[in-house]
């Protein structure tokens, strides 16, 4: 099979979303100038450089009760901050419950009944018990072509790991199964891992 996408793809559903994956989750905590926490899932997530360290997350839709992006994007547009949450297998339906699309003055954490703490180095909430959580300057939001596509892109300025998570001195990932999305409904977990050595190592 071959489509050109501006053309459709023909099937009940867009193959797109489950092409590239697994993807890693991001759980996007983000502060309101008016003091509101929010939490939402993003799986167009990943690390992108390692010294300084930095993460971007996309957001490809819209709500009527913002400017024309999502709840993250808006809050980090204010305030120029938010913080990336791990998401491990046991708190999939807490993860599931924040995806909705909700108000802009809805509380998730309390929604999902999800135990928050404050950041160390920027003012914003994240989740107390998740594995690890990534503390982050907003560095540029990226509009991307389509309506209501951008690219978030931030430096880690923090980083929180669960102690039970820290193995013979690595974060490993074992201890708690990431949760990933493949696409459509579907989600994965990571319950083995193995390794290879580069060429010349």
């Amino acid at each position: 099979m071959f489509y050109r996408p501006a053309d459709g793809h023909g099937l009940p559903h867009n193959p797109f979303n489950a092409i590239v994956t697994p993807r890693p989750i991001g759980w996007i905590s983000t502060r309101g100038s008016d003091g509101s926490d929010n939490l939402a899932p993003y799986s167009f997530f990943n690390g992108v450089a390692y010294v300084p360290p930095q993460v971007m997350f996309a957001s490809t839709s819209t709500k009527p009760d913002r400017d024309g992006t999502k709840d993250s994007v808006a809050n980090i547009r204010d305030t120029g901050v938010f913080c990336v949450n791990v998401v491990e297998y046991a708190m999939k339906d807490a993860m599931n419950q924040t995806s909705g699309e909700w108000t802009a003055d809805t509380d998730e954490f309390a929604l999902a009944s999800i135990d928050k703490a404050e950041c160390g180095e920027i003012n914003c909430a994240r989740v107390a018990n998740t594995p690890a959580s990534l503390e982050c300057r907003m560095t540029q939001i990226v509009k991307l072509e389509g309506e209501a596509n951008f690219a978030v892109f931030g430096e880690v300025v923090g980083v929180h790991l669960r102690d039970d998570c820290i193995v013979d001195g690595i974060f490993d990932v074992l201890q708690y199964n990431p949760l990933t999305r493949l696409g459509y409904r579907d989600y994965s977990v990571v319950r083995e891992k193995f390794s290879l050595k580069r060429p010349g190592e």
